[in-house]
C-alpha cells in the first residue's frame, strides 16, 4: 500500500508541475488583469465602498437562502483556512520569501476575478426542485454561454467535486490532527499514541462537521457568521502583536519579499530549481489555495445570497480575496520573516531558515517565540480555521455533485464527506494532500477562467449600469 501511495504521489507531482506551469500562470494572471482593466480597476478603487456594503449586508434585499453577510462568511469560512497558516509557511519554505510577492499579485488581480465570479453567479443562478438557490461556474457556463457548452460546466463540477476532498477536506483534517497529535502535544510520529490521537481527532472532527452540514447552507451560514469573524479576529490581533514585537525587522522582511521575488531563493539559501518560476509557481499556487480567486468556488456560496443585485454581491465578494491574502496571509508572512530564534550553537537563526521543521510548525514557532503560548494559539487557529473550511467546502462539493447527479446525491455526499475527514487524518501526509489539492485546483480553475473571459462583456455591462445608477442617486 505504501508503495502504491508513493507512486501515486509521484505521478500527481508530475501532473501538478504541468498544471501549474506557464500556461496556467498566464491564464490566471491574464484573466485577472483583463477583468481589472475592463472594469477600470473598479475592485481596487471601491474597497471602502465594499466594506460599507458588507456592514449593510446582515439583512437581505431579495430572494435567496442566506443573507449577503452570511454568503461572505460562508465563502470566507472556506477561504480563510490552513492555507493562511500552513500554506504561507510552505510557500516561503519552498519558494522563498519572494513567493509572498506573487501571492499579493494573484490577490490584487484576483479581486477582479472573484468579483466577476459572484456577479455571474447571482445573474445566472437557478433554484432546484427543493427550492434552494444554486449557482456558480457550472451554472453561468450553462445559462450564460449556452447549452452547447454544458460539457465545460460539467467538467468544472467534476473537478470541483473531487477537489473539495483535497483542499476542503483531507488537507484541513490532516492539519488539525497534526496540530493536536504532533510536537505541540509531544506525541512522536508513528507511535501508537500518535496514531490513536490522529484517529480520535478525525472521528471527533467528523462528528462536529456532520452536525452542521446536515442542515445545509442555512445552518452553515448561521454558524459561520459568528465563527469566522471570531477566529479571524483573534488570529489577526495575535499576528499583529508578533509583528509589533519585531517591528524593527519589518522593513527587512519587505525587502526580502521584493528582492527574492525575482531570484527564486528558497529557505535553505540556495535556488529552488534555480528559476524564478519556482517562487512564482508556489506563490500563485499557495495564493490560489488560500484565497481561491479564479477557482470559482466562492461563487457557489454567493449565488445563495438574498439579493437582487449581482454587482452589489460581487462587490462584497471581492473582499474575500482582500481579507484572506492582503490582510491575513501578509500577517502570517511577516510573523515568519521577522522572528529569529537561538540555534543549537547559540547563534541567532531566522525562523524561516530553520531546518528540520515542517511548514505546519513554522508559523507556530514564530508565534511561540514572540509571546508565551503563541504556539498554542496557532494550534487553536489551525483547528478553528480547518473546521470552518470543512463546512464551507462541503457545500461547494455538494453543489458540484448535485449539478452532475441531481438532488439524490446530497445525503450520500454529506456522509462521504465525513468519512473522508477520518481518511485525511489517518492515511495521507500533508505533502501528498497538498500535491493532490494543487492539481485539482488548477484543473477546476481552467473552465471557470474560460467562462469569465467569454462572459466578460456581461460583467462589464452590469458594472457600468450599476455605477450609473449609483451616481444618479
Amino acid at each position: 500500500m505504501d508503495g502504491f501511495l508513493e507512486a501515486l504521489n509521484g505521478y500527481v507531482g508530475v501532473v501538478n508541475g504541468i498544471v501549474w506551469g506557464w500556461p496556467m500562470i498566464i491564464l490566471l494572471l491574464g484573466t485577472g488583469v483583463f477583468l481589472s482593466v475592463g472594469l477600470r480597476f473598479y475592485t481596487l478603487m471601491n474597497i471602502p465602498y465594499a466594506f460599507g456594503l458588507l456592514a449593510q449586508g446582515r439583512k437581505g434585499s431579495g430572494e435567496g437562502d442566506i443573507t449577503p453577510f452570511q454568503a461572505l462568511t460562508t465563502a470566507l469560512s472556506a477561504t480563510i483556512g490552513n492555507g493562511n497558516i500552513v500554506g504561507v509557511a510552505a510557500a516561503i519554505m519552498i519558494g522563498g520569501p519572494g513567493a509572498v510577492f506573487w501571492m499579493w499579485i494573484v490577490a490584487l488581480v484576483g479581486m477582479a476575478t472573484k468579483y466577476g465570479e459572484a456577479v455571474l453567479a447571482v445573474k445566472y443562478r437557478e433554484t432546484d426542485s427543493l427550492g434552494r438557490f444554486q449557482g456558480g461556474p457550472m451554472y453561468y457556463i450553462k445559462n450564460g454561454m449556452g447549452p452547447k457548452f454544458y460539457w465545460l460546466g460539467w467538467l468544472f463540477a467534476f473537478f470541483a467535486m473531487i477537489a473539495a476532498f483535497g483542499i476542503g477536506n483531507m488537507f484541513q483534517a490532516s492539519a488539525v490532527a497534526n496540530a493536536i497529535a504532533g510536537p505541540v502535544m509531544g506525541h512522536e510520529a508513528g507511535s501508537n499514541l500518535h496514531s490513536n490521537t490522529m484517529l480520535g481527532t478525525g472521528l471527533l472532527l467528523a462528528g462536529l462537521t456532520f452536525m452542521v452540514i446536515i442542515g445545509g447552507v442555512k445552518r452553515i451560514g448561521a454558524v459561520t457568521q459568528y465563527l469566522m469573524p471570531f477566529m479571524a479576529g483573534i488570529y489577526i490581533v495575535a499576528g499583529l502583536f508578533v509583528v509589533l514585537m519585531n517591528i524593527e525587522h519589518v522593513p527587512g522582511a519587505f525587502a526580502m519579499i521584493f528582492n527574492y521575488a525575482f531570484t527564486g531563493t528558497a529557505a535553505g539559501g540556495g535556488f529552488a530549481g534555480g528559476l524564478i518560476i519556482v517562487a512564482m509557481r508556489f506563490g500563485f499556487a499557495r495564493g490560489i489555495f488560500s484565497n481561491e480567486a479564479g477557482l470559482g468556488s466562492a461563487a457557489i456560496a454567493h449565488a445563495a445570497a438574498q439579493t437582487d443585485d449581482p454587482v452589489r454581491q460581487g462587490t462584497i465578494a471581492m473582499l474575500g480575496t482582500f481579507i484572506d491574502t492582503i490582510i491575513v496571509c501578509t500577517i502570517t508572512a511577516l510573523a515568519i520573516l521577522t522572528v529569529a530564534v537561538v540555534g543549537p550553537a547559540g547563534d541567532i537563526i531566522p525562523v524561516w531558515q530553520m531546518e528540520g521543521i515542517t511548514s505546519s510548525i513554522l508559523t507556530a514557532t514564530a508565534f511561540g517565540a514572540s509571546f508565551p503560548g503563541g504556539h498554542l494559539l496557532v494550534s487553536a487557529g489551525t483547528i478553528l480555521f480547518a473546521y470552518s473550511t470543512l463546512l464551507g467546502w462541503s457545500y461547494y462539493g455538494e453543489r458540484a455533485a448535485e449539478f452532475i447527479f441531481g438532488i439524490k446525491v446530497i445525503i450520500p455526499y454529506r456522509l462521504l464527506w465525513v468519512i473522508f475527514i477520518v481518511i485525511g487524518t489517518t492515511t495521507f501526509s500533508l505533502g501528498e494532500i497538498i500535491n493532490f489539492s494543487d492539481t485539482m485546483n488548477g484543473l477546476m480553475a481552467v473552465p471557470n477562467l474560460i467562462a469569465l473571459l467569454a462572459l466578460s462583456g456581461v460583467i462589464f455591462a452590469a458594472t457600468k449600469e450599476a455605477q450609473a445608477k449609483r451616481k444618479a442617486k
